[in-house]
């Protein structure tokens, strides 16, 4: 348990430039240094993962937890996984006034993006040699990265990976696929997640308790995003600072830097934005309402999780659900190998960041460094140049 949670830790401070480079991360050091799960078995996640609503990478991570040790290493994994970021973000929602009246920039942050781009590539040539194992294969691949290129909405990635899924069984010409299977759902798990959400909207719109009110929105931010922190912000910002005016424009931007110059998920970023709302209430309400926005934010992705992951455990047992994954595995490839091209037409093709992107690569790809420390070399080479 200690080592697992350990190498969990190391792929958290590895954790930068959003779900696909954490997978990139997640391939690295937990199936090719520690071997807890296969290739075929992280991709096969990463797909059950990009289907459902939540952050992407969280419920990757935390699905290997589950499958590795059960809901308790499952609880763990989660913890190890985002409570440091979500401390950090905490303390520096009190911070935000002296960074913005210091001129805070982030420009040492230059570097990280193409990083994240090497570490895109890697997994991408990785997955791709796995999920590519015919003509339909390579073909679904292709597809699948050219229509997520020009489709850039989160609502597009799960309607091309169960029409992944769809084309492989229409195309297969095995009979008898769908046997039967034992499928014991756990729904107390997907009664909680309901009635958080319907409670939490019911709550909010009778009651004048501000944190019922605050714990409501980012519980809702959780459950309507698919993929990952980059997503949803767009949303926080029309509601924290258009809407409720919670905080200034610059305030929020600096957060979003912020978050973007920390290891984890991007999604701690709630923990900023819920303490920097409550920042007029007394220093216990502010904690109070960080740990609400952390915590809202994250819960629907873990209770989900822990509903689907033994119900896709069960699943994979009829013949149909296998024969599906081989194209929905394959149009996972295809949506992490599109990440890596999206990124970097969006960089500024500069020698210095080339030069980044292909030492990143390198360095995950051929060499035994841990992402971590590759990661400390980037923002280190941002506040040199």
């Amino acid at each position: 348990m200690a080592r697992f949670l350990r190498d969990v830790l190391i792929c958290s401070l590895g954790a930068y430039g959003g779900p696909e480079s954490h997978m990139s991360v997640f391939l690295d050091q937990m199936v090719i240094k520690r071997r807890y799960l296969t290739e075929q078995e992280l991709i096969e996640l990463i797909a059950l993962c990009s289907i459902l609503p939540g952050p992407t990478s969280t419920q990757t991570i935390v699905s290997i937890g589950y499958k590795t040790g059960g809901p308790l290493r499952a609880l763990l994994t989660m913890l190890v996984w985002a409570l440091p970021v979500l401390i950090v973000m905490s303390a520096l929602s009190f911070l935000s006034g002296f960074l913005l009246n210091r001129g805070f920039s982030t420009d040492f942050l230059r570097f990280v993006g193409p990083m994240a781009i090497g570490f895109i590539i890697v997994a991408a040539i990785r997955i791709g040699r796995k999920v590519v194992t015919d003509a339909m294969t390579a073909l679904l691949m292709i597809a699948a990265a050219a229509v997520t290129f020009f489709l850039r909405s989160p609502w597009v990635f799960p309607i091309v990976l169960i029409a992944g899924g769809a084309v492989s069984i229409v195309l297969s010409r095995e009979r008898d696929i769908w046997n039967t299977a034992a499928i014991r759902p756990q729904w107390s798990y997907l009664i909680a997640f309901a009635a958080l959400g319907v409670g939490g909207l019911v709550l909010s719109a009778t009651t004048d308790v501000w944190l019922i009110t605050l714990f409501e929105s980012f519980y809702r931010y959780g459950y309507l995003v698919f993929g990952g922190g980059q997503v949803i912000v767009p949303v926080m910002h029309t509601e924290l600072v258009a809407v409720n005016g919670y905080m200034t424009d610059a305030e929020f931007l600096t957060g979003y830097g912020l978050v973007q110059g920390l290891p984890g998920p991007m999604f701690s970023f709630a923990a900023y934005a819920g303490g920097l709302a409550a920042r007029d209430a007394g220093v216990a309400t502010q904690l109070a309402a960080a740990a609400i926005g952390g915590t809202g934010i994250f819960l629907p992705g873990l209770l989900l999780i822990y509903f689907v992951y033994p119900l896709w455990d069960d699943l994979k047992k009829i013949r149909a659900i296998k024969i599906a994954l081989r194209g929905i595995n394959a149009v996972a490839g295809g949506l992490i190998a599109v990440a890596a091209v999206v990124l970097f037409t969006a960089t500024d093709l500069r020698v210095d960041n080339l030069i980044v992107t292909a030492v990143a690569a390198g360095g995950l790809g051929f060499t035994k460094v841990p992402a971590p420390l590759i990661v400390v070399a980037a923002l280190g080479a941002g506040f040199v140049f």
